[in-house]
């Protein structure tokens, strides 16, 4: 019975021996995943989903090279949105920024520096052409101009109007109608024609807008000047 009883003890001696060796390794391998899932953790971003596409300026298609600014346009909508004209990733004119009004939209910008210099609107339906003529003489050699059609740009451009913008490089302007959609870019002391220069006519064929045409939206990337 003695012996019996010694068989019995040894046997349960080494059950629990084995059973705290296999609740050990247990405790090893729970503590080695806990280290393992932490260093990976803090490897790995905190948020993957939030890692965002990168994003060109003023939302252009493509990036623009060195020493030259971005710029993304539209006219306005009928008579009832205003025109945008965003430079630089910039938003420098817009109904949101209260500085657009119906006729021609107009930012000046520094062709060195990219700095707005000025931004006006001009009624051509029932306001008058001299003040706009006397703003487009005032323009400094060097300077960017960007202008934006809203509702009507036309009416009331005359041809000391038309010639001064004509020299700021548009081929456009001689031929804009009551109510057409217009963007340009150009420049005081351009050499060329500007290539920044959009048009849509107002006919009842093709508009499509009661009376008006369709939005014209333009982007783009103007060289910095250099001299």
């Amino acid at each position: 019975m003695a012996r019996a009883g010694g068989v019995l003890r040894l046997a349960a001696f080494i059950l629990a021996f084995l059973l705290i060796l296999f609740m050990a390794f247990q405790l090893l391998e729970i503590n080695m995943d806990f280290q393992l899932g932490s260093v990976m953790s803090r490897s790995m971003p905190s948020n993957p989903a939030s890692t965002k596409p990168f994003k060109h300026k003023c939302g252009l298609s493509k990036s623009c090279p060195p020493g030259s600014f971005a710029f993304r346009m539209a006219s306005g909508a009928a008579s009832v949105v205003g025109p945008r004209v965003c430079l630089d990733d910039k938003l420098i004119m817009s109904a949101v920024k209260n500085n657009v009004g119906r006729g021609i939209n107009i930012a000046l910008v520094n062709g060195r520096t990219g700095e707005v210099i000025k931004t006006d609107f001009f009624d051509m339906w029932g306001g008058e052409v001299a003040p706009f003529v006397t703003f487009l003489k005032g323009i400094g050699d060097g300077t960017v101009v960007l202008m934006a059609s809203f509702d009507d740009a036309a009416t009331k451009l005359n041809d000391e109007a038309k010639k001064l913008i004509a020299d700021l490089g548009s081929t456009v302007i001689n031929s804009l109608g009551f109510r057409d959609s217009w963007v340009f870019v150009g420049g005081k002391g351009i050499k060329t024609k500007s290539p920044f220069e959009l048009h849509i006519k107002n006919t009842a064929e093709t508009n499509k807008f009661e009376g008006w045409p369709d939005v014209v939206e333009m982007e783009g990337c103007i060289p910095q000047r250099q001299d």
